[in-house]
């Protein structure tokens, strides 16, 4: 009897486990084991390495060093129709050390590098580090005042600059006079440098090849390494600061979660000053061994020719790369034969997410969020589509990152009846941040280099008194899966007749009604009225743009509140360096059709289309004789 009712019990157990199994919960549930199962193990590997890189005080010209010795004839870099081997970085990196040494560069100094992207960009800061010597990687798209404040915010010994970009140094000469200057010349070709520059071509020439072995002994692990600029989408750069164990961590982080290998051939077309790529992207090749091919200015017409002339298997994008190359070869049905089978970057748009990976056949694609200075990293690796990244529940405990609710429109976090920030429930927007740690590099928040700068990034007693997270600024939701999806920048999301508006939404969806054009939503401030109304910059793919179908497929497209009130017809909008769109300068314009030069619409409810602003208009809406 008793064996009767046990064998009934196993059937009965077995009937229902056939029968969960077929259930989406089961199914849902399986996957997420396969998926943390492959976060615990590329974590688990991440996690090792970098306490190795802490012991041993390990540091980027530490790990080149042994590199170099290791692949001394394999490519470390193409550029253009050059090969640089493992072998040439180490000795070009080794003259730059010893010349500055001989000049008398100490460990803890500052240099200025102000050049376009090449191999020997990264054999500068390479060199200089060798001996302590921390070198800021400044914009070249820079001149004037932002260039000075750049150079200024870090004050730097020396400025070493591209002779490409030698107009733009000589603008702001008179205001660095107290600065070393050196003239680098590409493809080595020599003229006449500035008043008070220095040939270094010719002075690197007679310096020594061999390497500064007891000034590299001398580097921690902690050490500061170069100084990275913010991108500037809201206001003047800041110098962050990376320490080698940072420059580490992000490095080993990207090549462990998407299982980059030595045998990789990996394309960089990003800006060199630029985390994305200066760290990324290059840091494959300084910290793993992997061949890098390096183009000086990203083309959407050469990204995949480069691609293939270069035989590379995964490839960098950020920013607004993907788009353009949709755009590129969206009258073109012929598959492109190439080798890349992975993408590793940020910003692919969710919208265009599943197109691009099919248009172009790529099989795997790791979009990651972070920023330079930041520590809330996050990382898609399992092809989930639009998504930045996933934290299971239990993974918190190793990298405490979350959500919390805040204001939409200015993303000043909210504290609850009980004085501390509340969390967000799934689902839920809100502001996105990391616990700062001091003992772990995960959790680390190194800073700028303004100190007064710092203050602004962290908050105090977030869940607990005492405890110190760090603001990252972008508003991002988190599903019950523990999927990541980002949102909005600060201060982007504008609210508009009770509703919050995220521009990002708004602009991929304009973006796709106009082909693929550049649009960038942003809100204005009209007198009179509560809340900011939209407005939007486009750069028509086409000479003529009909504007009652615009506004037809915006209304068809977009809840109503969200619908732009403004539209601004541009030639180009502002990007930042790193391909991210620029909104402060025209915020600060608005719909001001005294101060634009460009061609401006205002919205039709009436006949569903958008007419030209009108001065008189333009008067009526200031004067509040005409309401929206």
């Amino acid at each position: 009897m008793i064996i009767y009712i046990i064998v009934l019990v196993v059937l009965a157990v077995v009937f229902l486990l056939i029968k969960v199994a077929k259930t989406e919960r089961f199914q849902t549930l399986l996957e997420t084991v396969k998926r943390d199962y492959r976060l615990i193990k590329r974590g688990a590997s991440l996690g090792i390495q970098l306490e190795v890189c802490r012991f041993k005080q390990e540091t980027v010209p530490k790990i080149f060093t042994r590199l170099a010795l290791k692949h001394r004839d394999k490519i470390a870099f193409y550029f253009e129709d050059q090969t640089w081997t493992f072998r040439q970085v180490e000795n070009f990196s080794n003259k730059v050390a010893n010349f500055f040494k001989k000049r008398g560069y100490q460990r803890g100094h500052v240099t200025g590098l102000f050049l376009e992207n090449s191999p020997e960009f990264v054999c500068f800061w390479l060199g200089l580090n060798k001996i302590g010597v921390v070198t800021a990687l400044i914009n070249t798209n820079l001149v004037e005042d932002p260039l000075l404040h750049s150079i200024r915010t870090v004050d730097p010994k020396c400025l070493i600059y591209g002779s490409t970009l030698k107009q733009a140094v000589r603008n702001i000469s008179g205001k660095i006079s107290h600065l070393e200057l050196y003239e680098f010349f590409e493809n080595g070709q020599n003229s006449l440098v500035l008043d008070g520059a220095e040939n270094i071509n010719f002075r690197l020439k007679k310096e020594s090849e061999v390497s500064p072995t007891e000034e590299i002994k001398k580097g921690k692990n902690k050490d500061k390494l170069i100084f990275i600029y913010t991108s500037g989408t809201t206001g003047l750069p800041k110098a962050a600061i990376l320490t080698n164990a940072k420059f580490i961590f992000m490095t080993v982080g990207l090549r462990a979660m998407s299982q980059l290998k030595e045998y990789d051939v990996l394309y960089v077309s990003l800006p060199l000053y630029h985390s994305a790529g200066g760290i990324g992207g290059v840091g494959q090749c300084l910290i793993g061994g992997t061949t890098v091919a390096v183009r000086k200015k990203f083309s959407a017409s050469n990204f995949w020719k480069d691609c293939i002339k270069y035989k590379c298997t995964s490839a960098f994008y950020i920013g607004e790369i993907c788009r353009y190359l949709l755009s590129e070869h969206s009258k073109n049905d012929t598959p492109i034969r190439h080798s890349v089978t992975k993408l590793i970057g940020l910003g692919l748009r969710p919208q265009i997410w599943n197109h691009f990976v099919s248009k172009f056949n790529i099989k795997e694609v790791y979009e990651f969020y972070g920023s330079t200075e930041g520590n809330t990293n996050l990382m898609n690796i399992d092809n989930k589509s639009g998504a930045v990244g996933y934290i299971p529940t239990w993974a918190k405990l190793f990298h405490p990152v979350s959500i919390i609710k805040c204001n939409m429109s200015t993303a000043e976090p909210i504290r609850g009846s009980d004085g501390y920030y509340q969390p967000c429930k799934p689902g839920e927007p809100g502001l996105f941040i990391g616990k700062v740690s001091f003992r772990k590099q995960m959790g680390r928040f190194d800073g700028y280099v303004n100190k007064k700068a710092n203050e602004k990034k962290l908050l105090q007693n977030v869940f607990v008194n005492g405890d110190v997270y760090f603001d990252s600024g972008d508003i991002l939701v988190q599903d019950e899966m523990g999927y990541f999806y980002f949102r909005d920048r600060m201060g982007d999301t504008f609210r508009w007749k009770g509703e919050n508006v995220a521009t990002s939404e708004v602009e991929a969806v304009i973006s796709k009604i106009l082909n693929l054009s550049d649009a960038v939503v942003y809100g204005v401030e009209v007198p009179g009225t509560e809340g900011k109304a939209g407005m939007v910059a486009i750069v028509p793919t086409t000479r003529t743009l009909d504007m009652k179908k615009f506004c037809e497929n915006l209304k068809m497209n977009l809840p109503s509140y969200a619908v732009p009130l403004f539209v601004r017809v541009m030639k180009s909008v502002p990007l930042t360096g790193t391909f991210k769109l620029m909104k402060v300068d025209l915020r600060k314009e608005g719909f001001n059709v005294e101060k634009i030069q460009d061609e401006l619409f205002i919205y039709d409810a009436i006949n569903s289309t958008y007419v030209e602003l009108t001065p008189n208009i333009y008067e009526g809406l200031i004067t509040g004789n005409i309401r929206l």
